[in-house]
């Protein structure tokens, strides 16, 4: 017996080595560019040399506050042209193109050019966060990793993931929440392969944040009342509220970028153009210009008046839809959550005054409102439940944020095909898949689907004679398009196709050759106790449709016959418990009067067959019977013996008995 091929195996333990150094490389990048975009804040809009992180909304520009941040769109767009396009955008969905795409292949120059352009977008006033590009250029010196290696794909974007992840835990000192997003967002899978490097990187990656930045959280949040469980009704409501405004600026987003695509101007000035909307803004609501972490903490606080909190919310969406749209450089976190908080705000105090009983607190709304909205827009709900959670450390938000981020979640499901990270591929053709569920075929053993009592040949038979019986029409030859090659005392030496039985008469048209000289003899095959997904990877690997299965401690005893298409049942199995709705007590008691009925048998060929339907050609007649239970594996042509009660006219079938089929 030939040994199949073995695919390379995944390194874990290199991987999880290489991943604690990119958790080392994203916190480095996350304090340089937390430094950059002081350092250029401090220069654009205070006039001094200084690394301290600031807000730009206390300059005395005057006017000229509106200029800053167009001289900042024509940096990006003079980088974006002559060094890379892929520093456009927010950041997240490039990491997950290029996963989907290139390989996990990101070029290096994207990790030099992406944090530098978005420091200079932010830096001169663009109402951004940090985080996006850190995501991406973590991602980047991830893949970077990953290409100087030799690695394969596989292992390559679990290195891309946990720059990711990294980069997102050490922005923030939350490395749960970096686990999870990269997960959801970038991995499409769970498995432990990934998990481990990605615990490892964000755990260092939050370790350097520590040693760099401090202790504090990014938001400073005081302890605060979240009504819990008098304020559900109310969190209800602010689900319903946040998943509409989650699907609302989504749309606003890509219908502002459609608009600058359309402007008869090179796209090197939409940067430029995007600036100067942002300027104008900036100019009467100055809270909108940059990331703004100070504002989230007022919010969170309570600290800004209901009218404040509406211009937040309103003209900080609007300031990021223009600038992100133009093709800036800068993350939607940041901006996505003081708008979004100031909205919870809002919503709080407004219950307040109509409801002065409520007793809401806006701190607590606010920062509800903060994990939904962003949860539903990127659908990575779980991800911000988590990181909503991480920022203020009380077990009380738990409850509330759980429930408004997943009704905000349904809504947008609902109204969004896309979400705000997956639009931008979706237009290019690229669909990305974040639901996870157990692969079935890895379930079912191989032992549990196989055919036994397979109709055999000997060695010594002669094409001919195979050739015979096939064309008799037998249904146990046809049913199956190569069948074993057994000896007299019961040993499988090989299996002859149907190819090879025409191959064999074209050699010799007189059909003298034995099988065993036409069949093959260097056997895959397949064993009873091993999963019906490693049978087809042996199939996929070796390129046949069919294996023998061997008795493990006796290789020379088959034991039974699979094919892709008993494979393959096994996800009709699962398509089946998805979409059936199996008899329910009302209708398991009709069925049951029909248990005095006389059982019939009729055989014939199914004509049709669906959802509680068979249609059965018998003889020159279509008959139609009703399925109370999951058929797998019948189709159109198959000839069959269905078992039926008849009462009062209704023909209702209980059991199938597939005879011969068309494939």
């Amino acid at each position: 017996m030939a040994l199949q091929p073995t695919t390379p195996g995944y390194r874990l333990g290199f991987v999880s080595l290489a991943a604690a150094v990119i958790g080392f490389i994203a916190g480095l990048i996350a304090f340089i560019l937390y430094n950059l975009i002081g350092l250029f804040t401090n220069v654009a809009f205070y006039q001094e040399w200084s690394f301290h992180f600031r807000s730009p909304e206390a300059n005395q520009l005057g006017p000229w506050v509106i200029v800053i941040p167009v001289i900042g769109g024509l940096a990006v767009g003079v980088m974006a042209k002559y060094g890379s396009d892929k520093i456009k955008g927010h950041g997240i969905p490039e990491a997950m193109e290029a996963v989907l795409k290139s390989s996990s292949r990101i070029e290096a120059k994207v990790a030099i050019l992406k944090p530098l352009s978005a420091a200079i977008a932010i830096g001169t006033g663009g109402p951004f966060g940090a985080e996006g590009p850190i995501i991406q250029t973590g991602g980047a010196f991830g893949s970077l990793v990953g290409q100087l290696l030799s690695t394969t794909a596989a292992e390559r974007k679990v290195l891309l993931a946990c720059g990711a992840g990294a980069g997102m835990a050490a922005t923030f000192n939350t490395p749960i929440a970096g686990v999870i997003l990269a997960i959801e967002l970038l991995l499409f899978e769970f498995r432990a392969r990934s998990f481990i490097p990605l615990v490892i990187s964000t755990t260092l990656a939050t370790s350097m944040h520590l040693m760099l930045l401090g202790r504090g959280a990014m938001f400073h949040m005081l302890p605060t009342d979240f009504s819990i469980p008098g304020g559900l009704p109310y969190y209800l409501l602010l689900g319903v509220v946040c998943g509409f405004a989650a699907v609302g600026f989504t749309k606003l987003l890509y219908l502002v970028e459609d608009q600058f695509e359309r402007l008869p101007v090179n796209e090197f000035w939409h940067p430029a153009i995007g600036a100067l909307g942002l300027g104008v803004i900036g100019y009467f609501v100055p809270r909108v210009l940059g990331v703004g972490y100070d504002t989230i903490s007022d919010i969170l606080n309570n600290n800004l008046a209901w009218k404040l909190l509406l211009l937040i919310a309103v003209f900080k969406s609007l300031a990021l839809v223009i600038s992100l749209g133009s093709g800036t450089s800068g993350g939607l976190l940041a901006p996505m959550f003081m708008s979004s908080a100031a909205l919870g705000g809002v919503f709080a105090l407004g219950i307040d005054h109509l409801v002065p009983s409520a007793g809401l607190a806006p701190g607590a709304f606010a920062l509800v409102a903060m994990g939904a909205v962003f949860g539903a827009a990127s659908r990575a709900t779980f991800a911000f439940i988590v990181f909503a959670f991480e920022l203020t450390r009380d077990y009380n938000s738990v409850l509330p944020l759980m429930l408004v981020c997943v009704i905000a979640d349904a809504i947008a499901i609902r109204f969004l095909p896309n979400s705000i990270m997956t639009e931008k591929l979706a237009r290019r053709g690229l669909e990305t898949y974040s639901e996870y569920e157990t692969n079935v075929m890895k379930q079912v053993k191989v032992g549990e689907i196989m055919a036994e009592g397979v109709v055999t040949v000997g060695p010594q038979e002669t094409v001919r004679s195979v050739a015979d019986r096939m064309a008799s029409g037998d249904p146990r030859l046809v049913q199956h398009r190569a069948l074993p090659i057994v000896a007299q005392d019961g040993r499988l030496v090989g299996i002859v196709t149907q190819g090879d039985i025409l191959r064999g008469l074209e050699e010799k048209p007189a059909g003298d050759l034995r099988v065993i000289d036409v069949g093959s003899r260097s056997l895959i095959v397949a064993y009873p106790d091993e999963s019906a997904f490693d049978a087809l990877t042996k199939m996929l690997m070796n390129n046949v449709g069919r294996l023998p299965v061997v008795d493990r401690n006796n290789p020379e005893k088959m034991v039974g016959y699979i094919n892709r298409a008993a494979v393959m049942a096994c996800w009709g199995t699962h398509l089946h418990q998805e979409s059936w709705r199996e008899a329910g007590w009302l209708q398991r008691l009709r069925r049951d009067k029909m248990r005095g009925a006389v059982p019939r048998t009729i055989e014939g060929n199914v004509v049709g067959v669906g959802e509680g339907h068979l249609k059965l050609r018998v003889q020159d007649a279509v008959e139609d019977l009703t399925l109370d239970f999951p058929v797998i594996g019948i189709r159109p042509g198959d000839h069959v013996r269905v078992s039926f009660h008849e009462f009062d006219g209704l023909r209702v079938a209980w059991r199938i008995e597939e005879l011969a089929t068309r494939q």
